[in-house]
């Protein structure tokens, strides 16, 4: 049974693209990803842009929302109905992420999103910030992050739920979780899925510290899998797919389900718990404070 047979049994895959009830009860948040669809409809500049080569049968996707690909909630909405776009052409086989912005892959989750927002907003935006990890992690299509440059926090989380990612050499460049430099927990799906990827201990160590590597340190301890020149980082990227196409769909998609679909349910059974564990943490004054502060030192950095 393929990834996204197994996703779409339990409705976790149903995403931007379906209705859903809002309600608020019982100390809970719930809001509907189409309202952020909705959202994104009233954009007037997209933000990700694909061009999908049918002789190939493989997408790129540019994240473009300047200055940094921050992850907004608008800026998420295009992101997974591009993906779901994708998913349902049964000619497209393969997606490799990269960024048209210099220097930044994406700089992670939007703080504005977070910062002096309801209760309900920032429910709706976590929901989308799920929506993307459920459809990137549980995509059955092969996903390779070109990381072109410095990629922390969400960003790092998006290049994460990728099945290979090359990163540009280039020493300035920086990626890692490092919400708790902010101030935040990482939820347990953003560490089980670096766990699955670096193991337990180069986890534990990265998320208290809230660490970011260097493309060689990042290579080191497998959080990517291969650097290359700045220049070389798409058609590298291009090269790689080309072997991962070589072994059949159903094959690789189920190899694929079976390691990824515990991580994946576990989100799936709990996502409204994680989502008013998020409200109620992101909305307290502490945090607040936290954050206020650190935008204020973004402010003094740009004058």
């Amino acid at each position: 049974m393929a990834l996204r047979a197994a996703l779409r049994s339990k409705c976790v895959l149903s995403g931007l693209l379906s209705q859903r009830s809002s309600c608020r009860g019982h100390g809970r948040v719930c809001v509907s990803p189409v309202l952020a669809a909705q959202r994104r409809n009233n954009s007037t500049s997209p933000k990700i842009d694909v061009n999908f080569d049918q002789s190939t049968g493989v997408a790129v996707m540019s994240l473009h929302s300047p200055p940094v690909n921050s992850l907004s909630l608008d800026f998420l909405t295009e992101l997974c109905i591009g993906v779901e776009k994708l998913e349902m052409d049964k000619s497209c086989r393969g997606l490799i992420l990269t960024s048209s912005q210099p220097k930044v892959f994406s700089a992670g989750l939007d703080i504005t999103e977070m910062y002096e927002k309801s209760p309900e907003r920032c429910g709706e935006f976590w929901r989308a910030v799920q929506e993307m990890w459920l459809k990137l992690y549980g995509s059955n299509m092969i996903t390779i992050a070109a990381i072109n440059g410095s990629s922390p926090a969400g960003g790092c989380l998006m290049s994460l739920t990728c099945d290979y990612r090359i990163m540009a050499d280039n020493p300035r460049y920086s990626i890692g979780l490092n919400e708790t430099q902010l101030g935040i927990v990482a939820p347990f799906w953003f560490k089980d899925t670096m766990m699955s990827t670096v193991g337990h201990r180069n986890t534990e160590v990265a998320l208290q510290l809230g660490l970011l590597y260097n493309p060689s340190e990042a290579l080191k301890i497998g959080l990517v899998d291969q650097l290359v020149p700045e220049d070389q980082v798409l058609t590298t990227a291009k090269q790689n797919m080309t072997k991962w196409l070589a072994i059949p769909d159903h094959a690789r998609a189920i190899t694929k389900s079976m390691m990824r679909k515990p991580t994946i349910d576990k989100l799936a059974s709990n996502r409204e718990a994680d989502i008013q564990h998020f409200v109620d943490f992101i909305t307290k004054d502490s945090i607040q404070k936290s954050l206020g502060m650190y935008m204020e030192m973004l402010k003094k950095r740009t004058r």
